[in-house]
């Protein structure tokens, strides 16, 4: 298959979550080097959770490519987070970054006050933080562990909105990140690909909770993509082995999920809401 891209990765292994990318060998493709921009965001502010790396950094850095400001949340990887800053700034575009536990409303209110204090306004935001932990059985999946997965993957999206929906007029966008283990399921991970089928639900209730507002939720469900999250999650050799499965038989890189982000952000995605986009490696699944 001709590709630039690895189909197989160094086994490695990071023992924090959720990752960082400068452990990552090779790094990802997070940095929009071949993406080019054409105004599609001019000047709007938007918020990214996970930003730092990963998806998320690769989406806030075409979002500045595409003329628009960033706040980006994150938990503690502060070096990742300087990075992302640095490409959005390089862009000459204004990033502002915050360290915290999204699992906490009071935060995520601080997220957006800091969207609001800093810019004025919020037109776009991006959730798309998240954290998994793989389990042969569920009876291995503590009470904390659930708890922990829940208020991180989805519980963080109801105190986002809810602080953010104040401050979003018509044509603003919501953007969730969930998962093609929303629709396939699976079986190591089990409250996580819960999630990630609750946060469809939810985009589709709250589309049709905000139409009237002209407000437009959608979502985009990612296969396998090389992100800090995949180390910082398996052991060495399934790291090795992951994505090999997908019909393009590789892993995807955050760079090519980015584009998706910048559709639904922009007027191009004008008359959708509640959907979901599948960039997957091309696995077919029931949307």
């Amino acid at each position: 298959m001709p590709t630039d891209k690895p189909s197989s990765m160094p086994p490695q292994h990071q023992d924090h979550q959720p990752g960082s990318e400068k452990e990552m060998t090779p790094r990802p493709e997070s940095t929009g080097k071949a993406y080019r921009g054409s105004g599609k965001l001019q000047g709007k502010i938007a918020l990214i959770t996970g930003g730092d790396s990963g998806i998320g950094r690769a989406a806030a850095v075409a979002f500045a490519k595409e003329g628009a400001s960033l706040v980006i949340g994150y938990l503690d990887e502060h070096e990742d987070a300087k990075e992302t800053q640095r490409l959005i700034e390089a862009e000459g575009r204004e990033c502002v970054t915050v360290p915290g536990d999204i699992g906490d409303s009071a935060f995520c209110k601080k997220l957006v006050e800091t969207a609001i204090s800093s810019f004025g306004k919020l037109d776009v935001l991006v959730n798309n933080a998240a954290q998994q932990f793989p389990k042969e059985s569920i009876a291995e999946i503590t009470d904390e562990q659930l708890e922990r997965t829940f208020r991180t993957n989805i519980f963080s999206m109801f105190y986002l909105v809810r602080a953010a929906l104040p401050h979003l007029k018509e044509g603003a966008r919501i953007i969730n990140t969930t998962s093609v283990t929303a629709y396939r399921g699976s079986s190591h991970l089990l409250d996580y690909s819960s999630t990630k089928g609750a946060i469809v639900a939810f985009t589709r209730s709250l589309s049709q909770q905000l139409a009237e507002k002209k407000i437009l939720v959608n979502a985009v469900a990612p296969g396998p993509v090389w992100t800090p999250l995949i180390p910082a999650t398996f052991p060495p050799d399934a790291v090795a082995e992951f994505g090999g499965s997908v019909p393009l038989g590789r892993p995807g890189q955050p760079d090519e999920i980015a584009p998706a982000y910048v559709f639904l952000a922009s007027e191009d995605s004008s008359y959708m809401t509640g959907q979901v986009l599948h960039p997957n490696g091309g696995e077919v699944v029931n949307a």
